[in-house]
């Protein structure tokens, strides 16, 4: 079994940055893929960030890509998400998730089993 804590939420104003920590216990993680989603009110859980295996290769959604940065630390349990530029529209609640078997980054929720309880971020304009 694995566990997902996110922290790092909080409320900031348009422009600027926070980190989310996703730390995790239970089962190493390192060998698991590892995405960020981000659920607004109203509107479905979308993907914003994943990371493989290894950390190598980083995948974002469009509408993040050059703002956000997804990071994993091995020794550490850890996976971070690096929020710059933050716009109001980047409001939401923040999960992170684990995927033990695909080989690489995926973007459907389905296909993560493990998720954290998530973390608000509030962007004010």
């Amino acid at each position: 079994q694995v566990q997902l804590v996110e922290s790092g939420g909080g409320l900031v104003q348009a422009g600027g940055s926070l980190r989310l920590s996703c730390a995790t216990s239970g089962r190493t993680v390192s060998n698991y893929v590892m995405g960020w989603f981000r659920q607004a009110p109203g509107k479905e859980r979308e993907f914003v960030a994943g990371v493989s295996r290894r950390g190598g290769v980083t995948y974002y959604a469009d509408s993040v890509k050059g703002r956000f940065t997804i990071s994993r630390d091995s020794a550490k349990n850890t996976v971070y998400l690096q929020m710059n530029s933050l716009k109001p529209e980047d409001t939401a609640v923040y999960y992170c998730a684990a995927d033990p078997f695909r080989a690489g980054v995926g973007a459907s929720p389905s296909g993560y089993d493990y998720w954290g309880q998530g973390t608000q971020v509030t962007v004010s304009s």
